[in-house]
């Protein structure tokens, strides 16, 4: 949204305003777009560039709403680290992903006498226009994602595991942004990507745009001359993935997670019953590894200075669902499904009027 004179928030974003502006996070991902009805693909997150499972990350999962299948929950609840890369993909392939998890820990030098492995797969249902029963995502597309993660600028858009999703009845997809803190708060880092597939009200910049533009959730029923049930009823899911260097545990972690889901609500969404809303964590601090030593000292923020590191988490994961608007473009699905793009020149328009920027 950048691109069109729009910024969020009061700090600064990283250098690539993406996720990977967090030192030493990666992003790979493998698009399957073909024929008429192939609209999927699949994005991973390594959290570092060394054997995770043998310098597991400290992290969290919040469960916004419950309504998805994020595999490897339980473990990261228990323990409060993740030990592979994070995967994310369509409801149906979360077997492959996980396939190729264990597949990707087991090759490991160093790993191997490992017998278990608590794999991190996220999902949302891109079925509307990815012929989903096909199970197109393989584990060697996976072990391919992994393999070409790299830093820097990050696809966003229509790609990876937002090739089919859809977003408040327009096209989503992956989004991505990041936000720097100044020194005196520490000059810690916040990035956020997510997997956009959500409705509900649409809001940019705090600007009512789903109603502005006559398509939100319950118009059917609140204006008498609807001849639709625009966005549905806000069905969908969203997964996000906030990465920090800040020195946080497994519990400060989950209390930022909460923070994403905040901004998830500032976006016009209101969690439906249908909605599967997840927020994994973690944190890169090289001090705070875990590294399998009997005891663990670990460098943490004093409660007292998270507040800076909630409201970067914030900004970030708006702008991030935002971006993963504005990168998506029209596309067509199986059985004909069309499912536009947000008319961003119109809404562009209509934001900075109502904000009074030129």
């Amino acid at each position: 949204m950048r691109d069109y004179g729009l910024s969020y928030g009061v700090f600064k974003t990283g250098k690539y305003n993406a996720i990977t502006d967090v030192s030493g996070v990666t992003v790979g991902q493998v698009t399957l777009n073909k024929g008429k009805d192939m609209r999927t693909g699949v994005t991973v997150i390594l959290p570092h560039q060394g054997n995770i499972f043998r310098k597991k990350v400290p992290a969290a999962i919040y469960l916004g709403n419950g309504f998805g299948k994020l595999a490897g929950y339980s473990q990261v609840k228990e323990l409060g680290n993740i030990e592979t890369p994070i995967v994310l993909t369509n409801t149906l392939n979360i077997a492959a992903g996980l396939d190729a998890l264990i597949t990707h820990t087991i090759n490991q030098p160093g790993n191997e006498n490992v017998r278990s492995v608590n794999g991190i797969v996220g999902e949302t249902n891109d079925g509307g226009l990815n012929n989903i029963r096909a199970r197109y995502v393989k584990p060697e597309h996976v072990l391919q994602a992994i393999a070409q993660a790299k830093g820097g600028p990050v696809e966003e858009g229509c790609v990876g595991a937002g090739t089919g999703t859809i977003c408040f009845s327009w096209k989503g997809g992956i989004g991505t942004s990041s936000r720097v803190l100044p020194k005196d708060l520490g000059g810690y880092t916040v990035g956020v990507l997510v997997q956009t597939n959500y409705g509900g009200i649409l809001e940019i910049c705090g600007v009512e745009v789903g109603r502005k533009l006559n398509d939100y959730s319950f118009r059917k029923s609140v204006e008498a001359d609807a001849k639709k049930e625009e966005a549905k009823k806000g069905d969908g899911s969203c997964m996000i993935v906030v990465a920090t260097d800040a020195p946080v545990d497994a519990r400060q972690l989950e209390r930022m997670a909460k923070r994403a889901f905040m901004a998830l609500a500032k976006t016009g969404s209101f969690a439906s019953n249908g909605s599967g809303d997840y927020i994994i964590a973690f944190s890169v601090c090289p001090e705070n590894l875990i590294e399998g030593e009997e005891t663990h000292t670990f460098k943490v923020l004093d409660n007292d200075q998270m507040s800076p590191m909630f409201e970067a988490t914030i900004e970030a994961t708006c702008e991030a669902l935002w971006n993963s608007l504005f990168a998506a473009e029209t596309t067509k699905g199986i059985n004909g499904k069309v499912v536009e793009a947000l008319p961003v020149e119109k809404v562009v328009k209509m934001i900075k009027k109502e904000k009074g920027i030129k």
